[in-house]
């Protein structure tokens, strides 16, 4: 695995187009809640959710890009060749596109096995807890979106919309992210890492002399 991983980490630091929000260490970091979860499972082939791990954002598009929904199914079609190459089955290779395909918020398709599942869960893992909250603001100012409405900072008398405001993302999707969990370590880990931003949150709001609306805790209640 080890030999492996260093082979398929070879070929995303040449063929990846890397941004500093999914770069070597976001594909890293998943590959290592994919193990963790996966080590409370039985039957998982580690093989493909490995191969699915580093190749998931082969792809990748911006945020705001139009055909972003799309990002998943290239990127699985773009590993075919490189999987080839390693060695995989027909079987395995299948497996791992669909991983792949699969693991994206914006695509809706559904996993229909274990890998994919964990591979799914892995990678949302990421946007939450400590490095979600690096990850947030790294992509809002590559976007150039402002953290918080100045004038109603957590929507307490505005509609959410998270295409203006950075923390509105946090409501309308991060926050939500831990009821989707597939697996229940998956869910574990994402409860803990949410109650953290949800303290982060606090914090932000006790230091701009207001009040976090209810409405933010409710969400993980």
């Amino acid at each position: 695995m080890q030999e492996l991983r260093a082979k398929l980490r070879a070929i995303i630091k040449r063929e990846m187009e890397q941004d500093p929000a999914h770069d070597i260490a976001h594909l890293d970091r998943v590959w290592a809640n994919a193990h963790r979860i996966a080590q409370s499972e039985t039957g998982v082939n580690l093989k493909v959710l490995l191969a699915g791990a580093y190749f998931h954002d082969l792809v990748n598009l911006p945020k705001d890009a139009p055909n972003r929904a799309q990002a998943s199914t290239l990127s699985a079609e773009k590993a075919a060749p490189f999987l080839q190459d390693l060695g995989f089955s027909v079987e395995d290779l299948a497996a791992a596109q669909h991983v792949i395909a699969a693991h994206s918020y914006s695509a809706g398709i559904e996993p229909e096995s274990f890998e994919a599942e964990i591979l799914r869960d892995a990678d949302r893992l990421d946007a939450l807890g400590a490095v979600g909250i690096a990850r947030t603001f790294i992509v809002a100012g590559a976007m150039g979106r402002p953290l918080l409405d100045p004038n109603d900072p957590f929507a307490a008398d505005r509609p959410l919309d998270d295409q203006l405001w950075s923390i509105d993302h946090w409501h309308l999707k991060l926050l939500q992210l831990p009821r989707d969990m597939v697996t229940e370590k998956g869910r574990k880990i994402a409860a803990k890492r949410a109650r953290l931003m949800l303290a982060y949150l606090k914090q932000l709001a006790k230091e701009m002399d207001t009040d976090l609306p209810d409405h933010w805790a409710e969400l993980l209640s």
